[in-house]
């Protein structure tokens, strides 16, 4: 009972975020793992599915500072972090700061800036601060990263390399809604306006102190094992170049604690390392031969799925 009253705001938060984006709760949950792992996550689809809608819902249900970047071919790394100005008056330089100073950033479409630009965010989003000219200046806290993808285009588009996208936790499909969800959509009014009535469910010293919980989640050593044979079994697996990495590892354990407090629970079972390794490992792997865009996500998750099929889990 005290576990379920201290993950209330989460309850609170699923639903809100639910009934905005309408009929993609897996998703949605997904995104909340990732938040609570203190990850952040790429979303690769279409356009027009309701990445950026999924952003603010979710940034304004935890009374976050929202600020969204679009990436384009020009963008310079100093768009992102700031630049140092001169003030003549003062005879001094005064740091100005760039949108990623917020805590819930949406990099929109970020393979179409080039490889230097995708660092400076990228070192952003591991070191969780930016370094300017000597100067080191903290992002705030919680600061969560999503990045968005179009896996159908790629002329004027720089693929982020597997060593970025192993810096995202997870990554996930919004997709298609059913046709009866997309009727609830067109009965649910104006978009501007079902977002403006949101009002924060959460705070954020409600989800720092989460974020903590979850990396607390206890793990039994079998379920440790477990996510690390699944590891062995990717790098091992002569269909796949190159298998989970140890940080991929890392992520995968985070993500399943983070599952397991959303599940009310304070302690990992291995359901949770089997639901969280799709979206963690699928961008992660490198495959011989494999086509691109959504086609590689599809073969990478169905390798995920017969990795899970064949490796045994523990009782």
């Amino acid at each position: 009972m005290e576990t379920q009253a201290k993950t209330a705001p989460l309850d609170r938060l699923l639903a809100q975020v639910n009934g905005v984006l309408v009929g993609k709760d897996e998703a949605v949950r997904r995104t909340i793992i990732a938040l609570l792992s203190r990850g952040h996550l790429l979303i690769e689809d279409v356009p027009g599915i309701g990445k950026t809608l999924l952003a603010l819902a979710l940034a304004r249900s935890i009374d976050a500072k929202f600020r969204r970047i679009q990436f384009t071919n020009d963008l310079l790394p100093s768009d992102i972090l700031g630049i140092n100005l001169y003030d003549q008056k003062e005879g001094r330089f005064d740091f100005r700061a760039g949108p990623v100073f917020t805590n819930v950033l949406l990099a929109d479409e970020i393979n179409r800036s080039t490889p230097k630009t995708q660092s400076a965010l990228l070192e952003a989003m591991n070191e969780r601060q930016v370094s300017l000219e000597g100067t080191t200046f903290p992002l705030p806290e919680p600061f969560f990263v999503i990045a968005t993808e179009n896996p159908v285009e790629h002329a004027g588009t720089f693929p982020l390399p597997e060593a970025q996208l192993d810096r995202f936790i997870m990554r996930v499909q919004i997709g298609y809604p059913s046709p009866a969800d997309e009727l609830k959509v067109l009965r649910g009014g104006e978009l501007a306006g079902r977002l403006d009535a949101l009002t924060p469910v959460m705070t954020l010293e409600e989800l720092l102190e989460l974020q903590r919980r979850a990396a607390k989640v206890h793990a039994d050593d079998a379920v440790l094992e477990y996510a690390v044979a699944l590891a062995r079994a990717t790098r091992e697996d002569p269909r796949i170049r190159l298998g989970l990495s140890p940080r991929g590892t890392q992520a995968l354990a985070a993500a399943a604690r983070a599952s397991a407090l959303l599940e009310g629970r304070d302690f990992m079972v291995p359901d949770d390392i089997k639901r969280v390794a799709g979206p963690v490992a699928a961008h992660r792997l490198m495959l011989d031969g494999a086509p691109f865009g959504l086609s590689r996500v599809a073969e990478s998750e169905r390798l995920i799925e017969s990795v899970l099929a064949r490796v045994p889990a523990p009782a």
